[in-house]
């Protein structure tokens, strides 16, 4: 009999919780674990959720929420940044949305030291290396070089991007925290276009170890391309509505990036043969056999990520029994070691139906609507461009999706809906733009401590 057990042991000398579905659980540091006062210098805390703690023998599903955290260990101290910013020079970008780009790029330097690395890489019909991978040491010849960036014709994304990560994998090492940051006001108009080609670049780029970041600008950049570029390479996607705004999401993304503890992060699950996979929401698995590996965006202080799985869980005889060995591995900016925290998924299961509860987990019940709600924004966004829904339609799908997600105390994103449905009926791009970066905010799971 497979996994029948009253409570499993840990594993190893590496760092282990004994959870139930509720969240209790206790921790066991392994020797030589840092510590400041007594207390363990970790960058990240892992919880975890099962729906319910007690599961029908002869069958069902179940959902699993990891909650992740980032810790306030090691305030004051940062990986060096490996940053490569990727901007978009063609027709379009001229007059003040140039401007406001060399601008950022300036505040950008300025807000580098010399341990930082940086390229910047420009592309229209052609690409541009304005300056190779270099230390930020001579920050007034920096500038110099970004002032000189000028305008061209059409718009090479895929290229732009390519040569971009080319740049920041010729210095990447353990010791820097490596991020491509791509600006763009278009669709790409030369060089390869198609939505496949330049998204399955990301992927590939993702499984280097490079990270892009997205910024749209304008009206008439491809708010799906550039959602899908960040959902496969693990980055962030920010739409600039106004040439004004783009230094402060600069501002805002390197700031971010300078408050990064964790990399390189993996939620690893191992599966008795009772336990298959049937969901792993807003995220691409790696499945091999019973372990599935599930990577996860770059954790900043403060921020918490959740991951939700769903389970189709096998007959089995009455007892306790572990459904999941639930693992967390990263990179931890703090320490400079690879560090992993493991955990136990143990439910008990019977044949009583009665002892089953009726309702899972708040918390997790919580995760599974918001998830829910991404894919409705998404399929709403869908609905608005190709006017299968009326504007009626949209407006009364988006305030019911605003007045949950303000319940769940989802503001920030509540707020950006409320902002799109000021634009509905005046400017769609706005609304189809700005809901797509919310359905991708929900859909990542990543938001700060209350």
């Amino acid at each position: 009999m497979e996994d029948l057990t009253q409570r499993i042991e840990p594993y190893g000398t590496q760092p282990t919780q004994q959870i139930s579905p509720f969240g209790e659980r206790t921790q066991q540091v392994g020797a030589g674990t840092p510590t400041v006062m007594g207390v363990p210098l970790r960058a990240l805390q892992m919880e975890c959720l099962l729906g319910r703690e007690v599961g029908n023998a002869y069958g069902g599903r179940e959902h699993l929420l990891v909650e992740i955290t980032g810790t306030s260990a090691g305030v004051g101290r940062r990986l060096p940044l490996n940053l490569c910013l990727v901007i978009d020079r063609s027709g379009s970008m001229e007059g003040e949305p140039i401007d406001y780009v060399k601008r950022a790029c300036g505040y950008v330097v300025d807000l580098l030291d010399q341990n930082d690395i940086l390229s910047i890489i420009t592309f229209s019909d052609t690409v541009d290396v304005v300056m190779p991978a270099r230390r930020v040491v001579n920050k007034t010849l920096i500038k110099d070089h970004i002032q000189r960036i000028d305008i061209g014709n059409t718009t090479n994304l895929y290229d732009g991007m390519l040569v971009g990560c080319q740049q920041v994998a010729a210095v990447m090492s353990e010791q820097v925290l490596t991020r491509v940051l791509v600006f763009t006001d278009g669709e790409p108009t030369s060089g390869i276009k198609d939505f496949a080609s330049i998204v399955q670049l990301a992927a590939e780029q993702k499984a280097r170890g490079i990270t892009i970041t997205v910024l749209g600008f304008g009206p008439e950049f491809n708010e799906e391309l550039l959602a899908g570029i960040a959902r496969r390479s693990g980055g962030n996607y920010y739409y600039i509505q106004r040439p004004e705004l783009i230094p402060e999401v600069f501002r805002r993304e390197l700031e971010l990036l300078m408050t990064v503890v964790a990399k390189n992060v993996r939620l690893i699950l191992t599966l008795p043969r009772f336990t298959q996979i049937r969901q792993v929401y807003g995220a691409q698995p790696n499945v091999q056999g019973r372990v599935v590996e599930i990577p996860q965006v770059d954790i900043e202080r403060g921020a918490v990520v959740t991951q939700l799985v769903e389970f189709d869980l096998q007959m089995r005889p009455p007892g306790k029994y572990r459904v999941a060995k639930v693992a967390l591995a990263y990179d931890d900016t703090i320490t400079g070691r690879v560090e992993r925290i493991e955990a136990d998924a143990v439910m008990e299961f019977t044949q009583d139906v009665s002892r089953i509860p009726p309702a899972i987990h708040p918390r997790v019940q919580r995760e599974i609507e918001i998830q829910q709600l991404s894919r409705n924004l998404e399929r709403t966004v869908m609905g608005l461009k190709t006017q299968q829904l009326s504007a009626a339609e949209v407006r009364q799908e988006l305030e019911r999706t605003m007045a949950m997600l303000a319940r769940q105390g989802r503001l920030q994103e509540a707020q950006e809906i409320q902002q799109a449905l000021s634009a509905l009926g005046s400017d769609t791009s706005v609304v189809e733009k700005t809901l797509m970066g919310t359905a991708y905010s929900l859909e990542v799971g990543k938001s700060k401590q209350p």
